[in-house]
């Protein structure tokens, strides 16, 4: 696999969260900082070194609403 794809929101309570696209994997933090290197953790974790991917995307999503 050459690259996994996690897509990141902001979570209801505070901090962001990431759930991998395919694969069983989520993780939170409370920055974006915190949250790229828990996401690294996370798919060490998931994957036998043999088998993880040679990237990892993160796509953040932002849903705003606005009033007509």
């Amino acid at each position: 696999m050459s690259e996994i794809v996690f897509l990141v929101e902001d979570a209801p309570e505070g901090g962001l969260v990431a759930r991998a696209l395919g694969h069983a994997i989520f993780t939170e933090a409370d920055s974006y900082d915190e949250l790229r290197q828990q996401v690294r953790d996370a798919v060490q974790c998931h994957f036998e070194v043999n088998e993880r991917p040679a990237m990892i995307r993160l796509h953040y999503v932002k849903d705003e609403v606005l009033a007509a």
